[in-house]
């Protein structure tokens, strides 16, 4: 005859491995997700894209930003799916993919002041703001996989 502990620990065993597929369940339903919406973002710039021949230096900006976006969706969903097969969470993909979406933004930016007509001081100072701030995060992600880089040469053994 099995002990009231005994019973406790099985239940208990078996609402944790419940809990972890559930979770996983709803992280394979987060890649997915972030796959459909890539892919319909790629399509919708592709044929944007190609419906604005007259507009053509905007198209060009307008396409990038998509395919720029597109990529960050894609590192997302392949660090989450990275995380499930590895059950370790990285930290340099996210910093990848801030600094992807920081440079998006200064792109997005600079186009802004180069291809629109005459701006107001204020959307001028606003614009030159979101450039400056934009730098800033890409140069501090950049800086933190620096410290990444190096704090994982520190931590390998070394061998004469």
């Amino acid at each position: 005859m099995e002990n009231s502990s005994d019973q406790g620990k099985r239940a208990e065993t078996a609402a944790d491995a419940s809990i972890r597929w559930l979770i996983v369940g709803i992280e394979y339903a987060i890649v997915t997700s972030l796959l459909v919406v890539a892919g319909i973002v790629l399509v919708r710039t592709l044929v944007d894209f190609l419906g604005n021949w007259g507009s053509f230096p905007q198209s060009v900006v307008a396409a990038i930003d998509g395919i720029l976006v597109v990529i960050i969706l894609l590192d997302i969903a392949h660090t989450v799916f990275g995380h499930l097969r590895a059950s370790v969470f990285p930290v340099r993909p996210f910093l990848v993919i801030g600094i992807l979406a920081g440079v998006r933004d200064i792109l997005s930016a600079s186009a802004h002041l180069t291809l629109s007509g005459p701006l107001s001081q204020t959307n001028f100072n606003d614009t030159l703001i979101s450039l400056g701030v934009g730098v800033g995060v890409v140069v501090f992600l950049l800086l933190g996989l620096l410290v990444l880089r190096f704090s994982a040469l520190r931590d390998e053994p070394i061998s004469n």
